[in-house]
């Protein structure tokens, strides 16, 4: 038998695939009530929650991104927490799933819903310095078309798509 390089042999499910995509997605939800609902840790506070899950295709492991909202602090125990308690989540996950190989959890933490809480209210504040424009300088910029499209700050083209629209 000649095996494709590319092609792992034993390789049963791809990355990319359907099967795949919901394995992630149901892992994801079970580890999200799992944490919610039966970890009774403190440290896992209610702001706790699982942002994304990496399964492997031979479903031996399982990157599982994890982000805490509060200090520095908090963010450390919470996740000293769920460490500490990864042989109870998996304990768990494998009764509530019915998969061949239970995955190992590895769990990261994850700041980027704090990063994108943190980029809106730079960009509000940037807004709200941002000089306020007077009547005739909008109708310039926007034509006639919609002027009041504009006053959020939109383009003549933002103005027309709406126009367009109603």
């Amino acid at each position: 038998m000649i095996a494709d390089p590319g092609i792992g042999i034993n390789e049963s499910m791809r990355k990319n695939s359907i099967k795949h995509s919901r394995i992630n997605a149901e892992v994801l939800r079970e580890l999200s009530a799992i944490l919610r609902d039966e970890v009774h840790d403190p440290r896992v506070g209610i702001m706790t929650s699982v942002s994304g899950v990496e399964t492997a295709p031979d479903l031996k492991t399982c990157k599982v991104r994890i982000s805490v909202l509060g200090s520095e602090e908090e963010k450390d125990a919470a996740m000293a927490a769920v460490k500490n308690a990864s042989g109870f989540i998996r304990s768990r996950l494998a009764a509530n799933l019915n998969l061949r190989n239970t995955p190992e959890l590895i769990f990261i933490r994850d700041d980027s819903i704090e990063y994108g809480v943190r980029m809106t209210a730079k960009i509000d504040e940037v807004i709200k310095e941002m000089p306020v424009r007077d009547e005739d300088e909008q109708s310039e910029r926007c034509g006639a078309v919609a002027p009041q499209a504009c006053q959020q700050g939109g383009s003549a083209q933002t103005a027309q798509g709406l126009q367009a629209d109603a």
